[in-house]
C-alpha cells in the first residue's frame, strides 16, 4: 500500500501524511489529493554493535513478545541494491516501506540491526509511524572483543571488523545524541540471554 493510489491508480511513493485519531494517520496522493486510512503505530528498532546479543535476543523474542513482530533486519541484506550513492539508505528506508505495511495488522514492529537513529530518521518513510524507538545492547570492550574473536573464521572477524564495532560500541555507550532521538542503554556484559530479553520486553511494553 502507499505506493499506488486507489483512487487515481499512479504510482508514486511521496505521499504526504495526516495526523488521524490515536494510531491511525492518513496518507494523501499526491497526484490526485485522495487521502488512504491507515494505522499509524510506533516502531522499536534494537540496534548495537556486533557481538553485544542482538541477534539471540531477538530470536528469543520471536516467541516471547506476541504482542510485536520481531524481524532481525541481516534477513534483506544482499537482496536489496545498495550499490551508488545512499545504498545503505536505500536499504532501510525499504525496511521502512515494509514494516509500515506489517503494522496494518495490528501490531507494532521490533526491528533488530545494527544502525543509528539518524539513518532511520532522515528516511521517506519514517512519516508514516507515529513514533521510533530506539534500545542499543552493549557490553564491556573486554567482553565484546572476547565474543568477536570467539567466532568461528567464517565470520570474519578480523582485527578492523573488531576495531570498527569496538569503537561502535563505545559510540553507543559514550555519545550524549544531541541531534538524535534517545537510545536505552541495555548493558548485556553479565546478562544472560533471557535477562537481555527480558529487558527489552519490559522497555518495549512500557511504551506500546
Amino acid at each position: 500500500m502507499f505506493n499506488v493510489c486507489a483512487a487515481c491508480g499512479s504510482f508514486n511513493a511521496e505521499h504526504d501524511v495526516r495526523d488521524g485519531e490515536p494510531g491511525w494517520g492518513t496518507a494523501v496522493c499526491p497526484d490526485c489529493g485522495a487521502g488512504e486510512r491507515f494505522r499509524r503505530l510506533p516502531l522499536f528498532v534494537v540496534t548495537g554493535p556486533s557481538g553485544a546479543g542482538k541477534t539471540t535476543t531477538c530470536r528469543l523474542l520471536t516467541r516471547t513478545l506476541p504482542e510485536c513482530v520481531v524481524l532481525e533486519s541481516d534477513i534483506l541484506w544482499g537482496a536489496i541494491d545498495m550499490s551508488g550513492h545512499d545504498g545503505l539508505g536505500r536499504y532501510w528506508n525499504a525496511w521502512l516501506r515494509l514494516v509500515v505495511n506489517i503494522h496494518q495488522a495490528g501490531r507494532s514492529v521490533v526491528l533488530c540491526g545494527t544502525v543509528v537513529p539518524s539513518l532511520m530518521e532522515s528516511r521517506p518513510s519514517r512519516r508514516f509511524f507515529s513514533a521510533t524507538h530506539y534500545a542499543a545492547l552493549t557490553c564491556d570492550d573486554a567482553e565484546l572483543e572476547r565474543r568477536l574473536r570467539g567466532r568461528p573464521e567464517w565470520r570474519g572477524c578480523d582485527d578492523a571488523f573488531i576495531a570498527e564495532h569496538l569503537s561502535f560500541n563505545r559510540w553507543f555507550r559514550s555519545n550524549p545524541y544531541p541531534d538524535q532521538p534517545p537510545i536505552e542503554l541495555i548493558d548485556t556484559t553479565h546478562a544472560t540471554v533471557e535477562e537481555s530479553a527480558e529487558a527489552v520486553r519490559r522497555w518495549v511494553r512500557s511504551r506500546l
